[in-house]
This record gives C-alpha cells, structure tokens and sequence, in this order.
C-alpha cells in the first residue's frame, strides 16, 4: 500500500479526491506490474470512472509531456513509487 511514498506535483482537486486518487494508484500498483504502465491506467481510469462519473483519462509512465484542458477541480499530477501519475477528467465541448 501507500505507506506515505507519493508526492503531489500539482493538483486542484479536493484533498478527498486526491487520497482517493493516491490510493487507487497504490492499489493498481499491488495487483499489476511497474511496468505495465496501459493496465496500471486503465485500472484508475475504471476506478475515477465508476465513482465519479464517465470521462476521466489517466496517464502513467516515468517520462512523458502533455497538453490538455481539464475540468475544474479535477486535475492531479504526482509520483509514486518510479513512476508518475496524471489523472483528470476532460471538459465538454
């Protein structure tokens, strides 16, 4: 589990909702491989997808770029173990 190894690089979702986020990524991390970064994310994505409603995308890896437009209030970016962790959900056109 967690056992306070994550690290929030940027964030302006609710303190609540950033535990919920850190813990789903130390959950995917026990049942998949630190390397299976697309499972790893697929995993989360169900997760923020199931409780908070459709529309979430989540990223994983150790080095990647990115340029989105997010919803307010649910944006997290922060690392974990090796690895770096992105998830938002995207906002209607």
């Amino acid at each position: 589990m967690l056992e306070g190894k994550g690290m929030v690089k940027e964030t302006d979702m609710s303190p609540k909702m950033q535990i919920h986020a850190m813990a789903s990524a130390s959950h995917a991390l026990d049942l998949y491989d630190v390397y299976d970064c697309i499972s790893l994310a697929a995993h989360i994505k169900k997760e923020f997808d199931d409780v908070y409603g459709n529309g979430w995308q989540c990223v994983v890896g150790s080095n990647f770029g990115c340029y989105f437009t997010h919803s307010s209030g649910t944006f997290i970016y922060f690392a974990l173990e090796t690895l770096n962790f992105l998830i938002f959900k995207g906002t209607s056109s």
